[in-house]
């Protein structure tokens, strides 16, 4: 088991700043490479904080603000327009960082694309659905419209 500290949100093992245990294999082939974790190290501590800082200055101030965007994503519908073949498929796939664009340009609110998870990759135009983690503890499901451009 390694000891590591994550740089960046991990879905099922935790979020930026938390200091974690996992096999030696994940941490050495998966999460250090890719840039989610660093190794621990007791000079580490000094980082965490940063980590932990950085990370409360982009989460929604309160409770109330984010339970607020979350009504408001969960009642709009969200209009993506991308290149598409016959058939409505897609050349390629809807990245995160689309859905936070277009859920900034809607005027919605403003969202961190790591933020954003996409269960099933999203290849094909028509309705779709994605989960944003507003907080730790409050997530909202967006509905996607995805239509060709013409």
């Amino acid at each position: 088991m390694s000891k590591i500290i994550l740089t960046h949100e991990v879905t099922g093992l935790g979020a930026p700043g938390d200091v974690v245990e996992v096999k030696n294999g994940f941490a050495r082939n998966y999460l250090v490479p890719k840039g989610f974790a660093v190794a621990w190290s007791r000079g580490g501590e000094k980082q965490v904080e940063q980590i932990k800082a950085a990370r409360v200055a982009r989460e929604h101030a309160t409770i109330e603000e984010a339970q607020h965007v979350k009504q408001t994503l969960e009642n709009a519908t969200v209009k993506l327009t991308v290149k598409a073949g016959q058939g409505g498929r897609l050349f390629g796939s809807v990245k995160t960082s689309d859905i936070a664009d277009a859920v900034s340009e809607a005027g919605i609110a403003q969202l961190d694309k790591r933020k954003i998870e996409i269960p099933v990759a999203i290849k094909a135009t028509g309705n779709h659905e994605a989960t944003v983690r507003l907080r730790d503890d409050i997530s909202a499901t967006i509905t996607l419209q995805v239509v060709a451009a013409k």
